[in-house]
């Protein structure tokens, strides 16, 4: 992806944001100079990987395969391991009419995936077998508003806005928009570097090919722009 994409799709996401009167956290605003100016008083923000996350999963097909991510807040692994303390994480995203956000499980993630506004949020779910690879005839049982749910194999179901799926990392599930959707996530401790099992062989970050300057760092940036 170039950045001049990268930039206008964070603008474009603030705006639809805005229009559902959802606000971002201070940080979602700040330049890549503020950022960095800032990192002294705030070291815990790039630990946690707070921030934007816009992602093609590395095949340079955005609106047919991506998703805009914020994660707003986020817990440790060291408290997980221990039971206790910041166990949970959240994120806002988006995604467009018909962007696919692929086939995907977690080893350790469980989420609560929410529709916040917009269209209808359309997922396609499967069951995990004991080595972790999709079972294709299993069938799928779910929690959806405190309501248990049985689906057959790749079923398809959708979530109005007010809607949500709870997640477990036995499920194996891809999403998509039909019409642009806002969506929450709700979880336990976030770790996209290492937690993300994907049906395909793809990557989890975008390329980003500097063609002009940020106008906020993704968390992919971080290592680079403000370790590096």
């Amino acid at each position: 992806m170039r950045r001049s994409e990268v930039n206008t799709i964070i603008r474009d996401a603030k705006t639809f944001m805005g229009s559902f009167g959802f606000l971002l956290p201070p940080f979602a605003h700040w330049s890549p100079a503020e950022l960095k100016a800032r990192l002294p008083e705030c070291p815990g923000l790039v630990d946690a990987r707070l921030g934007w996350d816009i992602t093609d999963y590395g095949q340079e097909r955005f609106g047919k395969l991506g998703l805009v991510l914020l994660t707003t807040r986020n817990g440790s692994q060291a408290d997980l391991a221990k039971g206790g303390g910041m166990v949970y994480a959240e994120k806002i995203m988006i995604s467009r009419h018909r962007q696919m956000s692929p086939m995907h499980r977690h080893n350790i993630k469980a989420e609560d995936i929410i529709n916040r506004g917009g269209g209808k949020l359309v997922l396609e779910l499967f069951m995990a077998k004991a080595d972790g690879s999709i079972d294709p005839s299993a069938d799928v049982v779910v929690k959806t508003d405190g309501r248990e749910r049985r689906l057959a194999a790749g079923e398809k179901f959708s979530l109005d806005p007010g809607e949500s799926v709870t997640l477990y990392p036995r499920h194996w599930h891809g999403f998509w928009g039909e019409g642009d959707v806002l969506i929450g996530e709700v979880s336990s401790v976030n770790d996209d570097l290492t937690d993300n099992v994907f049906r395909e062989k793809i990557g989890r970050f975008a390329k980003i090919d500097e063609d002009e300057p940020p106008v906020h760092l993704l968390v992919s940036d971080y290592d680079t722009w403000l370790r590096g």
